[in-house]
């Protein structure tokens, strides 16, 4: 019984992140002129209300305006990237960023997760588009926490990814 309310818990926690997410849309859609603009697009937006401090700024990592300033195009049913040349430069190369963690693996220790421009608010939504987030793969593992990390990895910039995904770090490790 205590499994059923459990899951019964996370489906409702999930449809309620969806309704609010729907609310939210269509309140931009009826109010703002920039609602043409395909769910799941734009940077993440740290709100004033956070309970957690927004990154500070760092000269050792990638801006995170640099990634988040990407434009798109439409490919058949497809929303594909289109570059810069100061984000292509970036690829293949060791980067640095800095982010808030997503898990994407159980347990308290990730070696494969998403890092974000800014904190969650819900564990069932993303903070922004996929030009406000990186797929990282480290040789070790990191421990998850709420505060911000710094990875250090090989950096890619990804052209059609299968995942809809912009940037993807692997061979990463945790920088202090």
């Amino acid at each position: 019984m205590t499994t059923r309310f459990k899951t019964w818990g996370a489906a409702a926690g999930a449809a309620l992140c969806m309704a609010a997410a729907s609310l939210s849309v269509t309140a931009q859609t009826l109010s703002s002129p920039i609602a043409a603009a395909p769910a799941g697009q734009g940077p993440g937006v740290h709100g004033a209300g956070s309970p957690f401090a927004p990154l500070e700024l760092r000269q050792d990592v990638i801006p995170w305006s640099v990634l988040t300033d990407v434009k798109t195009k439409t490919d058949k049913n497809r929303i594909l990237p289109v570059f810069n040349a100061s984000q292509t430069a970036l690829s293949q190369k060791t980067q640095r960023i800095q982010g808030f963690m997503m898990p994407l693996e159980p347990g308290e220790r990730q070696r494969h997760f998403l890092l974000s421009s800014v904190p969650l608010t819900c564990s069932f939504c993303t903070a922004g588009g996929p030009e406000s987030m990186v797929e990282v793969r480290t040789k070790t593992p990191v421990k998850y926490g709420m505060e911000p990390v710094v990875v250090e990895g090989k950096f890619l910039v990804l052209n059609d990814d299968s995942y809809g995904l912009y940037y993807r770090m692997t061979d990463a490790t945790p920088i202090k």
